[in-house]
């Protein structure tokens, strides 16, 4: 089967906005579906890819029976692991009003921004905060906090510069009532 996009998730999670993707340990993955990743498998591997030859749930016909898939949003909506699901079905369902290309059109603009913070606000310890910011957020608060801290921090050093983003984000998260941390399974 013909992948086009091993860093977007099977079930619906960008990969593109994941720690384990952007970073430069051993450890880095290169998506859900990357030859390693294909290797080792997962429930949706298993079924999408490699029994029914779709590259991701939705596209499958029995998607809207499927109890796997909907236990897994279902608890995504609850809960993440090491990677933020807070918007995974709102994704599910922009996709599938949107269309593919638009969803994946956004997610190329959030993993610049993310790269953006990366690049330039990480401090060695922001890496899933910022990964968060970028899945929960929407695009023009970022852009927003981005600039703001730009012109906030000119000439400091990377701390000093993170603490100035982080305080601009968790002011932006406080108003709009978003999580910025992962949420741990109770």
């Amino acid at each position: 089967m013909d992948i086009k996009y091993p860093e977007m998730g099977i079930c619906g999670l960008s990969c593109q906005l994941c720690p384990m993707y952007h970073t430069d340990a051993n450890s880095r993955c290169e998506g859900c579906k990357s030859k390693a990743r294909m290797a080792l498998g997962c429930p949706f591997i298993t079924c999408a890819i490699k029994k029914k030859e779709v590259e991701f749930c939705w596209e499958c016909k029995e998607s809207p029976n499927c109890d796997k898939w909907r236990k897994h949003r279902e608890a995504g909506a609850e809960y993440d692991s090491f990677k933020c699901y807070q918007k995974l079905e709102e994704d599910i369902i922009y996709i599938q009003e949107n269309g593919f290309i638009e969803y994946k059109r956004l997610q190329d603009i959030r993993e610049e921004l993310l790269k953006d913070m990366l690049d330039k606000y990480n401090e060695g310890r922001s890496r899933s905060y910022y990964c968060v910011v970028a899945t929960v957020m929407k695009i023009e608060e970022i852009k927003e906090a981005l600039e703001k801290a730009k012109k906030s921090s000119y000439g400091l050093d990377i701390k000093s510069r993170s603490k100035i983003l982080h305080s601009i984000l968790d002011e932006i998260a406080q108003q709009k009532q978003y999580c910025l941390g992962l949420r741990k399974k109770k």
